[in-house]
Order: C-alpha cells, then sequence, then structure tokens
C-alpha cells in the first residue's frame, strides 16, 4: 500500500508578466535614446516625472507595504537638496559626489527622526512626521552660508563643469546646458529603475513578505517571530536615503534653492500622495499609472491657478469613494493583470506515491 506525498511550490511570476518584462525593455531603450531624439523641454519634463515616480515609490513602500503614513518626507527632501548645495558650495565638491553625500545624511538623520516618531503611531506618527520636517526647515533657514532664508544658487561652474557633463557634450554635439540636463535625466532614470527593482525584489523576499505581515497585523507578525520595529525602522531608513537622492537630484537640475520651495508639503509629500491614492496604493504599478496623470492634468490644468488644486481633489476624493485600491486596482481586479506581480500562489498535487511504511518501508 502507498500514499501520495503531495508536493508544493510557492509562484509569483505570471504570463503577462513575462510580457510586460519585454516590453519595459523596449521602453527602457527608448528611455535612454530620449535626450537624442527629442526637445530639451521633453526632457525636462520626463526627469520631472522620473523624479516624482521615485518619491511615490519611496512613500508608497512606507504607507502601502509598511504601513507608516508619513505627511513630512518633504524633510529628506529638503534635507538632502540642503547636503548637496552645502557640499558643492563649502567644500567644492562635485554636485554628482554631492548626491551620493547628501542620500548618506538623509539616512542618517532619519535614524533620530525614527527614534522619536516610532513612538507615536497612526494619526500621531504621521503628524509628527511633519513636526519634524518643519524644525528641520526652520534649522536650515537660519544657515547664512547658504542664503538663511532666502535660499541661494549653485555656482555656474559647479553644474557646467559637473562630472560627465563634458563627456556627454562631446560625444553627442550637446550645449553645456542641454548636456547637463541629458545628464541629470539619466541618473534620474538610474534612480527610478534602481528603485522598483529593489522594490520589486525586497516584496519578493522573505523580508518582504514580513513585511506585509507586519501591514496586515502587527500583533500577529510578532507572534511569528517577525521583528516588526526593526523592519519598519529599515524600511524607513532606506526610503530616506533615496528620498534624500532624489531630493539631491531635483535641485542639481534646479540649481537654485530656498526653505520653503525645498520643504514644501504640497510640492514633495501632498502631490506625491495624490500620485500613490490614484494609482494604487501598496502596488508597484499604481505610482507609475499616478505619475502619469497626474503629469497630465498638470499640463492640462496649471494655468486656471486654485481650480488645479480643486480638481485633483475632486479626483482624489472620486477614486477613494469608487475604487478605493486606486486605479490600477480597479483595473487589477477586473482583468487580473499584474506587470509586477508579488502575491504569492501556492501550487501544487502529488508527487510519488511511497510506501506507507516511509521511504524503507
Amino acid at each position: 500500500m502507498s500514499i501520495a506525498i503531495p508536493s508544493f511550490k510557492v509562484e509569483t511570476r505570471s504570463g503577462t508578466s513575462s510580457l510586460a518584462a519585454l516590453a519595459a525593455v523596449a521602453g527602457l531603450a527608448l528611455a535612454i535614446a530620449a535626450p537624442l531624439i527629442v526637445s530639451r523641454g521633453v526632457v525636462q519634463d520626463l526627469f520631472f516625472i522620473l523624479t516624482m515616480l521615485v518619491l511615490a515609490q519611496n512613500w508608497n513602500l512606507l504607507a502601502g507595504y509598511a504601513g507608516l503614513i508619513s505627511v513630512g518626507q518633504q524633510v529628506f527632501v529638503g534635507f538632502g537638496a540642503y547636503a548637496m548645495f552645502g557640499a558643492v558650495i563649502l567644500t567644492g565638491v562635485d554636485p554628482i559626489v554631492a548626491i551620493l553625500i547628501a542620500g548618506a545624511l538623509s539616512a542618517l538623520l532619519a535614524i533620530p527622526t525614527a527614534f522619536f516618531t516610532f513612538r507615536l503611531q497612526g494619526p500621531y506618527f504621521a503628524i509628527s512626521t511633519w513636526v519634524v520636517a518643519e524644525v528641520v526647515r526652520l534649522l536650515l533657514a537660519q544657515w547664512k552660508a547658504l542664503g538663511g532664508g532666502t535660499g541661494t544658487s549653485l555656482p555656474r561652474e559647479a553644474t557646467k563643469d559637473m562630472a560627465g557633463v563634458d563627456i556627454v557634450r562631446d560625444l553627442f554635439g550637446m550645449k553645456a546646458a542641454a548636456a547637463s540636463d541629458a545628464l541629470t535625466y539619466w541618473i534620474a532614470l538610474l534612480l527610478a529603475l534602481a528603485t522598483i527593482g529593489f522594490i520589486y525584489r525586497l516584496l519578493r523576499s522573505k523580508q518582504g513578505l514580513g513585511l506585509a505581515a507586519v501591514r496586515d497585523n502587527e500583533q500577529a507578525a510578532r507572534a511569528v517571530g517577525v521583528d516588526a520595529r526593526r523592519m519598519k525602522a529599515l524600511v524607513y531608513v532606506a526610503t530616506a536615503f533615496v528620498t534624500g537622492l532624489a531630493g539631491a537630484l531635483i535641485y542639481v537640475q534646479k540649481a537654485r534653492i530656498s526653505p520653503d520651495a525645498a520643504f514644501s508639503v504640497t510640492d514633495w509629500t501632498a502631490y506625491v500622495i495624490f500620485i500613490v491614492v490614484i494609482g494604487g496604493i501598496g502596488t508597484i504599478e499604481g505610482p507609475i499609472v499616478g505619475v502619469v496623470l497626474f503629469f497630465l492634468l498638470q499640463k492640462l490644468f496649471a494655468d486656471f491657478g486654485s481650480w488645479y488644486l480643486l480638481v485633483l481633489g475632486l479626483i482624489g476624493i472620486l477614486v477613494m469613494l469608487f475604487s478605493p485600491r486606486g486605479l490600477w486596482g480597479l483595473f487589477s481586479d477586473r482583468t487580473g493583470i499584474q506587470l509586477f506581480p508579488v502575491r504569492r500562489k501556492l501550487i501544487g498535487g502529488p508527487l510519488a506515491h511511497m510506501p506507507k511504511g516511509g521511504p524503507n518501508g
């Protein structure tokens, strides 16, 4: 007599995701070539889309997967930007190197920030992140070497002689300003790809499974051995690092900074939350859909003043009422399509028939 021994495996990949990977390769080739085939204005628009996508993906990782609803992520945008300006103006560091320094310093800032904010939960945590951002903004507004409350500009030669600009200019026959825009665009593209790749890999790992468990039920996750506090802290520091990189890169391209602009809750948090919510929180695809829609709305309604903000608010309310999981969530629920599948499916069946006494009979 023999018994069937079931065999199970965990599957995440789908046929749709494989096709999406092929389409992504073609899209990536076009994205890389964009500065060579489109106008400088379009390159700047693409840069905006990519940097907002990086910010949105990081906020989505915090809120959609770690359950940390922050309304103070502008602290890392602004601090990263000011760290880059300080490194360039005060020490003469190349802006590309200064971007990396800004990311590292933003991660260091996240450690004491987490020490205070993680003592609070829910809406109190959200408010505390905004308070921390305001405190940092007020402190940096006193930094006279960087213009104090009115801000300052990067030295013209700093961006003109930035590492890589001469190579791009000579290789593709561009002017210095166009070469600088192309270089920052390519860095933004690399940062966006690295961010999505990191999040996708994390969510498909054992740590990602633990993170999802913490988000869904922190007490149950602790009961099965998941260190919830450690998981949240690591995600918080990681998103601070990438957000600091993005903030520094944005202000390399802007070349002008002020406390109010760098720490704008509207530009770097409210718009980012809007992007994630309308696209689909808790999905990698959601922020991609959201940032494209946000950019189109901005182009259509930016000349209408306050009506622009009213339209954004109305769209956000309608999406939350009729599609709480966002536009991508609605589309995915109806079609079953997932471009970045992270849900685990248990697939199993009989492996073999073995004697009832076991493998040794």
